[in-house]
């Protein structure tokens, strides 16, 4: 089995959580409270612009077959994803200038950039973000939201091309080849982080 699956499998078994978290449950039944979500946006919006910085690191580091894709990322994050985050900031007020990070944005931010200090490892420490997301947006779209606005963060993370990005990344971790138990705590560690996320201050 390849690191990358070996991952996925860690990652399965904590997903539950995500998918039980109140606030994924109120943006799957399109009930989450208005000023919950404005939180997390703006919370999200800070977390992309360091998650740029991310990539951008890994770049610096990654051999010339993946330095365009490591790009590429950085410019979809940037101008795709945070675009999407602040069309739904305005429709739900979110003041993403005055956003201040709270303490999971904070510690998982730290996380990462850390982590990126070398590439494999980088790459692990991240995928759950990429890889978490389409499988929360994949089992959220099987029943969407009626709200329109929650139905359109769904299916931004529900969308096959979304999901592309993240089999890039798991192409590059394979090919790094990282020492897989390393792999294997970072990869569970941004887990975690992901899961404290959810919970907006």
């Amino acid at each position: 089995m390849s690191v990358s699956r070996e991952l996925e499998e860690v990652g399965r078994m904590l997903l539950g959580e995500q998918l039980a978290h109140p606030t994924v449950r109120g943006i799957a039944d399109g009930t989450l409270d208005e000023a919950v979500f404005r939180s997390w946006l703006e919370q999200d919006y800070l977390f992309l612009l360091d998650y740029v910085r991310v990539f951008s690191r890994l770049a610096w580091q990654a051999p010339a077959a993946h330095l365009g894709d490591l790009v590429d990322l950085a410019h979809a994050t940037f101008h795709e994803e945070l675009s999407l985050h602040r069309g739904l900031s305005a429709e739900f007020g979110a003041d993403l200038d005055g956003a201040v990070k709270g303490g999971p944005c904070a510690a998982y931010t730290a996380f990462l950039l850390e982590a990126a200090a070398d590439y494999a490892g980088g790459l692990a420490a991240l995928y759950p973000c990429m890889w978490g997301y389409a499988q929360i947006g994949r089992v959220l779209a099987e029943n969407p939201p009626a709200d329109p606005r929650y139905k359109k963060w769904v299916d931004s993370y529900a969308d096959p091309g979304f999901a592309a990005l993240g089999r890039r990344i798991a192409q590059m971790i394979d090919e790094a080849d990282p020492d897989l138990s390393r792999a294997r705590a970072l990869f569970t560690e941004g887990m975690r982080h992901e899961l404290a996320f959810w919970s907006v201050p």
